[in-house]
């Protein structure tokens, strides 16, 4: 069961239902901190273990490299709360219970047994890496799909212009796990 949660917490950070946003995004270009609400689905198919799913949605905020990522499930519920700085990351859960790690990425892999991307999601959102990746861009310049650390991240549009911010990002690392993020509406940060 502990696993289950786990993973719903880790999919709430990645995946995609679709919705058209209310309006329109800021200039990828422009964006630094920013908020976004989004549906999720992750999908975990581990060689000698049964597939786990699971989906829901995510409120993000980032700002002044703080992240505040708030996991629900498809009704809307709580599951957890995660909240990162650079060198603290701490996990709420709805029941109460609380973890803290130096890092977001090390703390889901505690409670999930997953390394999962957590710390490069907001630079992969707008096809940017703070580190080597290999990025291919679509006829308007836009980020298509990135490698980036055994990660393969796609990005998919509502419009084609130029400096539109992606719609949904679809994260595959070997096959195994997948997350898909469908976002439904960009926000500046408040």
């Amino acid at each position: 069961m502990r696993f289950i949660a786990s993973i719903l917490l880790t999919a709430s950070l990645l995946a995609g239902c679709s919705t058209t946003p209310s309006r329109p995004p800021p200039a990828r270009q422009q964006v630094g901190d920013f908020a976004l609400e989004a549906r999720f689905a992750l999908r975990v198919s581990i060689p000698g273990e049964a597939v786990q799913s699971s989906g829901g949605r995510l409120s993000w905020q980032q700002k002044n490299g703080r992240s505040q990522l708030l996991l629900s499930n498809p009704l809307g519920f709580g599951i957890a709360e995660i909240e990162s700085t650079p060198g603290h990351a701490i996990l709420r859960t709805a029941n109460g219970e609380t973890r803290e790690s130096d890092n977001p990425d090390s703390l889901l892999e505690e409670v999930t047994g997953q390394r999962l991307p957590v710390s490069q999601l907001p630079d992969w959102l707008l096809g940017r890496s703070t580190e080597p990746a290999k990025i291919q861009r679509d006829f308007l310049g836009r980020p298509q799909q990135m490698l980036n650390a055994g990660w393969q991240i796609d990005y998919s549009y509502d419009n084609d212009t130029a400096d539109a911010l992606p719609s949904v990002l679809k994260l595959n690392r070997n096959s195994e796990i997948e997350l898909r993020l469908r976002i439904e509406e960009w926000k500046d940060a408040p």
